[in-house]
């Protein structure tokens, strides 16, 4: 197993010099200072260097198992949980009243990269228990907040998201798990659900699960959707924990992300499961969209984490693994490491160019909500429609394009690369979920398309377009990035006029055309903003290597970063133009084409 899981290096440049470059006044973790930054960091890295990445293969090769109605899983799971929570990682994000530090959301999307580079399996427990714990935060009565926080901050409880359905997945509206009033103000839950991470383990005292259910004679659709607190074991009225009657039906067997179950539940079969409201009835899905937006970032930080650490693997093998001659020295007798091979680097620049650009990405998701609550009121809106636009890309790019890089990865191993004797087979089986986790590739280019870009009649999109003309405009006044500022401003009138032209496909053609190619409309996107931040980083590397005393290593790292841009500008970049040639066909392939073509 490879030692190297990610650069340390490349996270503080991101934090301090990329976002620090954008931040403009403010200090580049929201109020913490750099010192007290890279000591968080490094904090973090060590736990994960330690804790979590030597039981990568272990919790793979030993996956959880269901044993008299408990999911059992690793051992070692327990003590993480424990660990991250009195160490205060769980609560960092929370107010002090909670223990918490008021961690900005750049620091915490950087800490929850570590560990999913070190462990994305052994990562997923605390993720899930801090958004389930923030809706309990946000949106619960007191009481609510008092009964489960200690314990889930703790790192004691599990938190979890626990919406789908057999028969309703990403189609929320169509739920039936139901929830009865009773006299106590409890509601008696009764359903099923599926696919629930983490839905239930030994590694902690008690799993909470954040439920949504219909009331009684409430609307049908999204309308009357409800959120619950619906916990494993249930407080009575001594403080006791009883049997609250949800039972793990089965659990389920993954091609990776094995460490972490993924169960299936049924409530109330004895009529026995008890659930507490949060907030006001029929207002669920719109708390849940708390938790889902942060699930979001959450996924694209693991996506980013796993490829990175392939990436890892695949430069530090290339480095040592001799095969092959130079073909610009026809003297060379002796084979040559193949990082040499142009192809090699090809692979590997292609690697970087998706992690380091998806960590960018998500990283300025981070300083965006960061602003959208730190500024003055009148400021905020502008960040929090930049986050909003930007939710759908640094959900789906980092996913979607993790599973070309780390099958880079092996690649680049050769036939070693499928083999388990290396771990990049399981960092390609592990990052797989990802496009499908929190609402599919396809659920996010319509939620882009269809929502984020109309947002006031696009404002969003306006917004977002003016900070990449600010990008090109400073481009321009370097002699060596003319020609890239040049490339972007081309992307950004196709993207533009793209969008324009898809407006006008609604008008004149509906709703079902103007969507129909949603999900390409999203891969354009998000080439088109990981072009930008490339661009950005290239220049604050060219600024650093102007600068006086720059070392040696620095030197090395710097040049680096500005190959990887010119490698996404001649190899990534065009391909924004014949995906908007897709896009702006007059009759979509996808409408005009009839269930009965795909018959054999």
């Amino acid at each position: 197993m490879s030692k190297r899981f990610m650069s340390m290096r490349n996270l503080k440049f991101t934090i301090h010099e990329f976002i620090g470059k954008n931040i403009k006044g403010l200090t580049p973790a929201g109020k913490t200072d750099i010192k007290s930054t890279d000591m968080i960091l490094n904090a973090a890295f060590e736990f994960a260097k330690d804790a979590m990445h030597p039981l990568f293969e272990e919790m793979d090769r030993h996956p959880p198992q269901l044993c008299d109605g408990r999911v059992r899983v690793h051992k070692d799971v327990r003590k993480i949980m424990q660990t991250l929570g009195d160490d205060g990682w769980i609560s960092a994000t929370f107010p002090e009243k909670w223990n918490g530090q008021h961690m900005s959301a750049v620091l915490f999307h950087a800490v929850n990269f570590i560990f999913s580079a070190a462990n994305y399996s052994a990562a997923v427990f605390q993720e899930l228990t801090i958004g389930a714990a923030h809706l309990i935060h946000t949106f619960g009565s007191e009481t609510l907040q008092q009964t489960y926080l200690p314990h889930m901050l703790s790192g004691r409880w599990q938190g979890t998201m626990a919406l789908t359905e057999p028969e309703a997945g990403s189609s929320l509206g169509d739920l039936i798990t139901s929830a009865t009033p009773l006299k106590d103000g409890s509601y008696a839950i009764a359903g099923d659900k599926i696919f629930i991470s983490a839905g239930d383990h030994d590694g902690v005292d008690n799993v909470v699960h954040l439920m949504l259910a219909r009331i009684k004679d409430a609307p049908s659709g999204v309308k009357g959707i409800s959120l619950f607190v619906v916990p494993r074991l249930r407080p009575d009225r001594n403080g006791n924990l009883i049997d609250n009657d949800v039972t793990v039906n089965q659990i389920f067997h993954k091609m990776g992300y094995r460490g972490s179950p993924i169960t299936g539940l049924t409530m109330g079969e004895k009529n026995a499961c008890r659930g507490f409201l949060v907030g006001e009835p029929n207002k669920g899905l719109m708390y849940m969209f708390q938790m889902m937006n942060g699930a979001r970032l959450d996924v694209g930080t693991g996506a980013t984490g796993i490829s990175t650490a392939a990436y890892h693997a695949a430069l530090d093998y290339a480095r040592i693994r001799k095969q092959g001659r130079s073909i610009s020295d026809k003297k060379s007798i002796d084979p040559v490491p193949i990082i040499s091979h142009p192809d090699v680097k090809r692979m590997l620049l292609f690697q970087r160019a998706v992690t380091e650009g998806s960590l960018a990405l998500i990283l300025l998701c981070g300083l965006y909500d960061d602003l959208s609550h730190e500024l003055r009121e009148d400021q905020r809106e502008k960040y929090a429609l930049l986050l909003d636009i930007l939710i759908p890309v640094a959900k789906s790019f980092p996913s979607e394009m993790s599973i070309l890089s780390t099958s880079q990865s092996m690649q680049c191993l050769g036939g070693y690369g499928y083999c388990d004797d290396f771990p990049v087979e399981q960092h390609f089986r592990d990052t797989r979920i990802h496009p499908i986790h929190e609402g599919t590739t396809g659920i996010q280019g319509m939620d882009l398309l269809g929502r984020k870009v109309r947002i006031l009649n696009g404002k969003a999109l306006v917004l977002l377009m003016g900070e990449i003309e600010k990008t090109i405009g400073e481009a321009r006044e370097h002699a060596q990035f003319e020609t890239a500022s040049e490339d972007m401003s081309a992307v950004a009138s196709t993207v533009y006029a793209t969008t324009q032209t898809l407006f006008g496909m609604k008008n004149d053609r509906g709703e079902e055309a103007y969507l129909s190619n949603a999900t390409i409309y999203l891969e354009m996107f998000g080439y088109f903003i990981i072009g930008w931040l490339w661009l950005v980083q290239a220049m604050v590397a060219k600024k650093q290597l102007m600068g006086k005393k720059v070392k040696k290593t620095d030197i090395r790292f710097y040049e680096g970063k500005i190959k990887v841009q010119e490698y996404y500008f001649a190899n990534e970049l065009p391909k924004i133009q014949s995906l908007a040639k897709i896009l702006t066909r007059q009759v979509p392939v996808t409408i005009s084409t009839r269930e009965d073509h795909f018959t054999n």
